[in-house]
């Protein structure tokens, strides 16, 4: 077995490693440090001689460093005990820790991940980190960000979770539901800078969302009973499906109303509608009203053949449940395509009176796209242009200078 085969055993095991040690030493940074030392080891030893048991390995070695690092603080004897109570009975194996309690030591992993008292961008970094099993240098090509800076980020939130007094539990019914807007929170940023990159030279980051995907799948069937999960993972599911179609050969953005429909990933469409209609039985919450959006997407065959007085619609009922000028912005966009540039140009024009999203290259791209289909060239052109100045996107801006510079001097 080679690097790759650790990779994806560290990938698919990490959460269950981590949590479940974390759990018996009650110290999420001791748990990270000593399943990372496992991983260190199956680099070398499994090229040799290969495990029967790849995940059962990585615990019983996890385990095995946890204890070494036990065995040197005093203070936590009564917790080595634990750990070692049967130590004749050889190896560990993931099974024989604490079968019936693996998926609550995961749920309450991705709560300690995306806890209150960290900052969003530690519980990013946490979750991918933990939850996830991505390396510092994995997280830091995915946000553009410096390898220190991840690495800073991780300390810090593993220290700031030891002084809290975080317990390694799932939070009561009532306040699980309360966090478990959090956790969803964190899913779906990570989801969407893998959608939609807010900087850099791609468009898209698949690996990124595809990783987001993997963990909503896996918080989907840990709380099966909870609509807003599967909303979520729905949401992904669908906007996921178009990933094929978005950027051509070269990475170049490729328009919605351009696309090549029959590059969609179809098997994503029927799981992203099968998670709807879950989430819908449940009553459609912020995240599934907007499945419910890229549903319509998905399910129309061209542009022109959407059904945008829906979507206008649903953006309504989504702005009385989850208000934000972006959610107001796009409402202007599907009115556009319902009714027309004008009526959408005045929505605009109100989110830019009243500075509700100061600095964002979304508004003057709106606004300059309305103002073409208005015959307006000039003011579209400034408008497509001082858009280009605020993306910090390469790709996108270079679509928004080329639109600005189709429209003449």
């Amino acid at each position: 077995m080679g690097a790759a085969d650790v990779e994806a055993v560290w990938r698919s095991e990490s959460a269950r490693i981590v949590a479940t040690l974390t759990r018996f030493t009650g110290d999420l940074g001791l748990a990270e440090d000593a399943a990372q030392e496992a991983v260190t080891e199956a680099l070398v030893s499994w090229p040799r001689a290969a495990p029967a048991n790849p995940a059962g390995w990585l615990m019983a070695t996890a385990r095995r460093r946890a204890i070494d690092a036990i065995r040197r603080r005093s203070a936590l004897r009564d917790r080595y005990a634990l750990l070692a109570a049967d130590p004749a009975a050889g190896p560990v194996v993931d099974d024989e820790i604490d079968p019936d309690r693996i998926d609550d030591d995961v749920l309450a992993l991705m709560f300690i991940s995306c806890h209150p008292v960290l900052s969003p961008e530690t519980r990013v970094a946490l979750t991918l980190r933990v939850v996830g099993g991505l390396s510092s240098e994995e997280i830091a090509r995915a946000f553009l960000v410096p390898v220190p800076t991840v690495q800073a980020r991780i300390t810090r939130g593993k220290k700031a979770i030891a002084a809290a007094g975080v317990p390694f539990e799932l939070p009561a019914p009532g306040e699980r539901r309360e966090r478990l807007g959090g956790v969803l929170s964190v899913l779906y940023v990570i989801f969407t800078e893998g959608s939609t990159a807010t900087s850099g030279d791609q468009l898209v980051r698949p690996d990124l969302a595809y990783e987001a995907i993997r963990l909503v799948r896996t918080l989907a069937a840990l709380v099966p009973d909870e609509p807003e999960v599967h909303g979520l993972l729905a949401l992904c599911e669908l906007t996921a499906a178009r990933f094929p179609a978005r950027t051509g050969p070269d990475g170049a953005p490729v328009l919605l109303e351009d696309q090549d429909r029959t590059l969609w990933d179809f098997p994503a469409i029927r799981r992203g509608l099968a998670a709807l209609a879950r989430a819908a039985a449940g009553g459609l919450g912020p995240y599934g009203l907007q499945a419910a959006i890229a549903a319509s997407h998905a399910s129309a065959p061209s542009v022109e053949e959407t059904d945008w007085a829906q979507i206008v619609v649903l953006y309504e009922a989504l702005a009385r449940v989850a208000p934000s000028p972006v959610v107001e912005l796009n409402r202007a966009v599907a009115v556009a395509m319902a009714s027309g540039p004008a009526p959408a140009l005045l929505l605009v024009d109100e989110l830019v009176a009243l500075d509700r999203l100061p600095g964002s290259h979304l508004v003057p791209t709106v606004r300059g796209e309305l103002l073409t289909r208005l015959g307006r060239l000039p003011e579209a052109r400034a408008e497509l242009e001082r858009a280009a100045r605020l993306c910090a996107n390469q790709r996108e801006r270079s679509v928004l200078l080329r639109k600005a510079a189709a429209l003449g001097a």
